[in-house]
């Protein structure tokens, strides 16, 4: 089971933040899902908002930046009917060459922003998003009840592996914090 992680920063100066983390970070949401020997790869993008921000208002028609953008090559159905069936989550035209699995574009002002107000780590909360992007383009979703706690719960095992605390437990004591 081999992941190819492809990193990039066109924009944004990301010298806080190691990409051996982030590499760590996709590396593990990828073990934890994937159970053949299929060759991957996974685009992660580190960007800036304003560039953000465009692919944001191009893509999900919202003019404004976000912490994180997932454009999966695969359809969510394509991902879930291999899982049912036992089979490989991706199987690529050519055997020989890795399979794409999409790209995760993380925006770093937002990222800084968020991870000051939540009072956590910029690294701890870049691998959060890391590893919450990844699940997107696995097609895992965080919109109704049930799949949002399923997600969540498989974020919050994921980061533990990496001896990252629990985010969501975070973002609910600084809530109590505020109140």
């Amino acid at each position: 089971m081999t992941l190819n992680v492809d990193i990039s920063n066109p924009s944004g100066d990301w010298s806080m933040v190691k990409k051996s983390s982030i590499r760590a970070a996709a590396c593990a949401a990828w073990n934890t899902v994937k159970d053949d020997e299929t060759e991957s790869e996974v685009s992660i993008v580190l960007a800036d908002d304003a560039f953000i921000q465009d692919l944001n208002a191009r893509f999900c028609n919202k003019n404004l930046p976000t912490n994180v953008l997932s454009f999966p090559l695969l359809e969510p159905g394509d991902i879930g009917e291999a899982q049912e069936e036992g089979l490989s989550l991706v199987t690529p035209p050519n055997p020989d060459a890795p399979c794409h699995l999409g790209d995760i574009i993380l925006a770093l002002t937002t990222i800084v922003r968020e991870a000051e107000a939540q009072e956590k780590l910029l690294s701890d909360h870049a691998c959060h998003l890391v590893v919450h992007g990844f699940l997107h383009l696995l097609g895992w979703d965080h919109e109704a009840g049930a799949a949002a706690d399923e997600m969540e719960a498989k974020e919050i095992a994921i980061l533990a592996g990496l001896d990252i605390a629990n985010p969501y437990e975070a973002d609910a004591n600084l809530n109590e914090a505020q109140a």
